[in-house]
């Protein structure tokens, strides 16, 4: 049609536009999108993978429709094209070098992302570090690549821009790609809750509550695998390459057959796989044999390279056992990477581990069912040392307290009173800062209702500690999950997101926080001076200064928290994790036999 073709010319003369935010139909397919090209200059192009012949409503005849394609919409392939166009001076859309212009493109960037998928021989192997490493190798060289894992269970969690919940882990990945996390990255959360129950979050919201038993005879059958298959493609019209992560471990014989973690996800992304060693554990090479031979033969095809992970020493001392594990196997050892030391967020309760060697002691209460741990990881940018307690005693020298998130807020109060924290508390008040995070400044009030309660198995109503002035109440089931910005009382920023569900009423104390989110600005939290007592929902509060300096002044112990942003030093450590991946694996066996990257140099 001559319209169409008119607005080609017009987009070809026009030049690149990036996103498109005043067009009525903004964002037509996703956040981060590249507009330039609404009016496809290459159609029809008839690759199968992004378009397919259908007979026309209106005419009765065949017709290319490429409504699902979104090639041309990635900011790395739109920029590409406009910078080949211009450079062939193309302002014509009967021009027979659009062909060559639209060869070069497939060649430079896939049409559909390439899937390789990282497996781990055992929990804690690390996985998501070589995710997190590979997402950042290939986003160096310029692609377009995403993280996904299909289920993930992890009580450290992350709030998108759009309020969805995911793992700490993906959003983690997402920096180190450097695009946006949202919830296509990891569809499928399981957040434990005691008692073998856990919370399932679905694309990042409150599904339902679900035993072991129950999530893979029922759960898993009915929506596990569909939800598995439309995220991945969705992230596969979107990127280069997706960096798949598995859970546990591939080879669980007794529930192979509803897997949707590991080799069930590997085959609805026809991924090749890698499998990651911890070699720390010993027994490398037996886990990395068994969980090999015990695969079915056709997913064991799929396994294309291992890789040794957290090695102490001289790798060399390795090189009898890697050869005869390849002769067994006939899979290559990528590589073997050192043991490194990193300040990076870590994704279950084993990374609750003390921070920081010397300077004074904030004690974080490790509570059975915490949660976002990783709130306190800035603290030991500004020398400070951060321990893990579980018992009162342990409280002594500490120049703060923290009580922090919890899954379980009744279950863990409670805990709190058996341990005698409560007493503790008390009488450290008015001499120490005492801090509350979600779940801890629940408990830090004078009691919680929950007018939901089942009779017999939790309380509908319980006294807090009485630690501040205030009183929370589960009067719904719907949570709240928004990103934050705050400001203290002297005008300090915090940077965070909530997460939780109930709310909290303060009575006669200062608010903490003026606390910006998408529905405008409120009061947040609650801070009583004269006792060095303060709540509030905000997770990630620690990560600017401003917070850090704020608790620091109340302990008396100095506030000049001069550590910086912590995300910036997130950023540098990924980049040291990509350097040790590259200098110690076989990137021509990784990049172009497995990956298919052409002309790789390392």
């Amino acid at each position: 049609m001559q319209w169409v073709k008119d607005k080609v010319r017009e987009e070809l003369s026009r030049g690149l536009i990036g996103e498109d935010r005043s067009c009525q139909y903004h964002p037509c397919h996703f956040q981060g999108q590249d507009c330039s090209w609404c009016f496809c200059p290459f159609y029809p192009c008839g690759l199968p993978e992004l378009g397919e012949e259908i007979i026309s409503r209106r005419t009765g005849k065949p017709v290319w429709s490429c409504v699902e394609c979104e090639f041309l919409h990635r900011p790395e392939v739109a920029k590409l094209a406009g910078d080949l166009l211009a450079e062939e001076e193309i302002t014509d859309p009967d021009d027979e070098r659009l062909k060559r212009v639209f060869s070069i493109l497939t060649s430079c960037h896939n049409t559909q992302a390439k899937t390789l998928m990282v497996l781990g021989a055992t929990s804690d192997a690390g996985k998501s570090l070589t995710v997190t490493a590979l997402c950042r190798i290939l986003s160096d060289m310029g692609y377009r690549v995403a993280p996904f894992k299909s289920q993930n269970m992890s009580l450290n969690s992350f709030v998108t821009q759009d309020g969805h919940e995911i793992s700490r882990a993906q959003q983690l990945q997402a920096m180190a790609a450097r695009i946006y996390p949202d919830f296509h990255l990891n569809p499928i959360l399981l957040k434990p809750k005691g008692d073998s129950c856990s919370q399932l979050v679905v694309e990042g919201c409150p599904f339902a509550d679900f035993d072991v038993r129950s999530y893979y005879d029922l759960f898993v059958p009915s929506y596990g695998a569909e939800i598995v298959r439309r995220n991945l493609e969705w992230l596969r019209k979107k990127n280069d390459f997706l960096i798949m992560e598995g859970a546990g471990s591939p080879a669980e014989i007794n529930i192979y057959d509803r897997d949707i973690a590991n080799m069930g996800a590997a085959r609805l992304a026809d991924a090749d796989c890698i499998l990651v060693v911890n070699v720390e554990r010993g027994g490398a090479f037996a886990y990395a044999y068994g969980t090999v031979m015990l695969l079915p033969e056709e997913d064991r095809k799929r396994i294309k390279g291992i890789i040794i992970n957290k090695m102490y020493g001289d790798p060399s001392s390795l090189k009898d056992g890697i050869e005869r594990l390849e002769g067994l196997l006939g899979i290559p050892v990528l590589g073997v990477v050192p043991y490194l030391e990193l300040d990076l967020p870590q994704e279950d309760s084993m990374g609750c581990m003390d921070k920081g060697e010397n300077g004074p002691t904030i004690a974080v209460i490790r509570l059975p069912h915490i949660s976002n741990f990783t709130d306190f990881d800035a603290l030991a940018m500004d020398g400070v040392k951060v321990r893990y307690v579980t018992e009162p005693h342990q409280l002594s020298g500490a120049a703060a307290v923290v009580i922090p998130g919890s899954k379980n807020t009744i279950a863990d109060l409670m805990w709190l009173r058996s341990r005698g924290f409560d007493k503790a508390l008390e009488e450290i008040k008015g001499s120490l800062p005492i801090v509350g995070i979600c779940g801890g400044y629940q408990m830090m009030g004078t009691r919680i209702e929950d007018p939901y309660a089942i009779e017999g198995e939790s309380p509908g109503v319980i006294d807090g500690l009485g630690l501040l002035d205030c009183t929370t109440i589960f009067d719904s089931n719907k949570k709240r999950t928004k990103q934050v910005e705050a400001y203290l009382p002297d005008g300090g920023k915090v940077r965070g997101y909530e997460i939780h569900m109930g709310r909290t009423v303060c009575n006669g104390h200062e608010p903490l926080f003026h606390l910006k989110d998408d529905e405008g600005w409120h009061d947040e939290g609650c801070l009583d001076r004269e006792n060095k007592v303060m709540g509030s929902y905000v997770h990630g509060l620690f990560d600017l200064p401003a917070f850090r300096r704020f608790l620091l002044s109340f302990a008396e112990i100095g506030g000049e928290a001069t550590g910086g942003d912590y995300a910036v030093n997130v950023e540098k450590e990924i980049d040291t994790l990509a350097d040790a991946f590259r200098s110690s694996l076989e990137m021509n066996i990784l990049m172009e036999d497995i990956l298919g990257v052409k002309g790789w140099e390392d």
